[in-house]
């Protein structure tokens, strides 16, 4: 740690952490708790109380230990379901590598107790609801710090326990905070960041699975590949439209269903085939902004007051608003949920006779057999429901801590529906890839193309044809799990390059 991350290491929370600079004393700068150099003046929140608190009330420093407990015993307010274990585990590497910025007057030690923590599997459980996102995630990070002090409750090999039991297991002792290093803990925007870099990783990853799900439906209903021509996308100049044209010229090259009705007459295909090098480009562009936000703010220090050692200041400030955050979790969710949209109307098209020429719903044997219909209603009512999710919340505010705290981000809100449009996403393109392949077996002998049949046979060895009606559930979550494990792109960029 010392070293910026990158978006990557997010997703490796789970690994060990080392901290080189905390295992070297004289190479890290002397931070003493802010106290000590600050005890006899009157800074917001190290010697003083929090928010409206704070206006004038000077706490004397046989009360700052105290102070530092009250403050996280009082914000552990959260409620709901425990955040996904992944997402408290980036939290934690969030909080350590902010500390380590040397912005927010802690001992050393505070980081490397998170270490520690994290390298043992002592993961907090934190309730997902209660954060508005300024000042940061106040009462998610309150129950991450609650485990630290042997309060709370945490994930210790597979079991939830007390957090003084799980501590006390991995043979780790509770730790006492000292001025200023509760509110530090509780500071920052680390759990909505966690959400949202966990969440870009898995939306870039289906931005190349979108246009093989796109792909193989445009060849499996006959379409047309003149809308993907390089002249085309080079008269509008968008960098991401002609990648992705090219993304699916090289997946379509060398298909004998492509070649098999090259003189059939049709001029043009249904938008959601025609418009997918201009539709799956823009979602890249939007995804572009929001790799630029979180990667500085997974690098930023969102803590309040800041601590300038070296100047001997502390100034109050607001780097803790997560509006940053929640702007770019909106448009994400936005983006992905548009994503979403043009492979459900595909999918449809697919489910369609008249559109594809093929069986109805793709049944082999419709009447006695419903085929993918209802795996079409399931991603129908996905993509409903993320529009409902794609309201934004960056847009909202209110009130709080009695008008001190009077305009918030919503960035936790922002981030935790841009996820579950993500999860949802996930599942819609899963299922157009199901069909694609299914509308595939209708083809005949006819080969497709290169990128296209290298994704039918990572499909295909995971999950057979559907010759009669089977539980489809089932093979939704094998879609899915092949998503997630990145092996359908593999096999696709072995065979046609990056």
């Amino acid at each position: 740690m010392g070293r910026p991350a990158g978006v990557a290491n997010a997703d490796r929370a789970g690994e060990r952490v080392g901290l080189y600079l905390l295992h070297q004393p004289h190479q890290f700068p002397h931070l003493p708790s802010v106290g000590e150099n600050a005890i006899s003046h009157r800074f917001t929140a190290p010697t003083t109380h929090l928010g409206a608190q704070g206006i004038g009330v000077h706490i004397p420093p046989h009360e700052l230990e105290e102070l530092q407990l009250n403050l996280v015993l009082s914000h552990a307010c959260g409620t709901g379901a425990p955040i996904p274990m992944p997402i408290a585990r980036t939290t934690m590497l969030l909080k350590i590598n902010s500390l380590c910025s040397g912005y927010s007057g802690t001992r050393p030690e505070i980081a490397q107790f998170l270490v520690d923590m994290l390298n043992r599997g002592v993961i907090p459980c934190i309730p997902e609801k209660g954060s508005v996102g300024a000042s940061g995630d106040l009462a998610p990070l309150a129950h991450m710090t609650l485990v630290m002090l042997g309060l709370g409750e945490a994930w210790y090999e597979g079991e939830i326990l007390s957090g003084r039991k799980a501590l006390e297991r991995a043979g780790i002792p509770a730790i006492k905070l000292a001025a200023k290093e509760g509110l530090a803990l509780l500071n920052g925007t680390q759990v909505m960041t966690a959400y949202a870099a966990l969440a870009l990783m898995r939306a870039q990853n289906l931005l190349k699975l979108a246009d093989i799900a796109g792909a193989i439906t445009v060849e499996s209903l006959l379409g047309t590949k003149v809308a993907f021509d390089e002249r085309i996308q080079q008269a509008r100049g968008f960098a991401e439209q002609l990648k992705v044209a090219e993304n699916l010229r090289k997946m379509m090259a060398d298909s004998e269903i492509v070649e098999s009705h090259k003189n059939c007459g049709k001029v043009q295909d249904a938008y959601s085939s025609r418009c997918i090098p201009q539709v799956h480009s823009a979602v890249r562009q939007a995804l572009n902004y929001v790799e630029q936000i979180i990667k500085v703010e997974i690098n930023a220090n969102t803590d309040n007051p800041t601590v300038f050692y070296q100047d001997y200041e502390v100034l109050s400030g607001g780097n803790f608003h997560g509006q940053p955050i929640s702007l770019a979790c909106d448009t994400m969710a936005i983006a992905m949920a548009q994503l979403a949209n043009i492979s459900e109307r595909r999918l449809e098209n697919m489910m369609d006779p008249v559109q594809s020429g093929l069986p109805p719903f793709l049944a082999s044997a419709s009447g006695t057999n419903s085929g993918f219909m209802i795996a079409q209603v399931t991603a129908a009512a996905l993509v409903s429901e993320n529009k409902v999710l794609s309201h934004p919340a960056s847009v909202d505010s209110i009130p709080t801590s009695a008008n001190q705290e009077d305009f918030v981000s919503m960035g936790t809100h922002a981030a935790r529906k841009a996820f579950e449009i993500i999860e949802n996403a996930e599942t819609v393109i899963g299922i157009e890839l199901l069909a694609g392949c299914q509308a595939l077996d209708f083809r005949g002998d006819l080969k497709p193309g290169r990128g296209t049949g290298a994704a039918y046979q990572a499909v295909r060895q995971a999950i057979p044809s559907m010759h009669r009606d089977r539980l489809l559930q089932k093979d939704i979550n094998t879609i899915k799990q092949l998503i997630k494990e990145n092996k359908i792109v593999n096999a696709v960029e072995n065979a046609v390059g990056t």
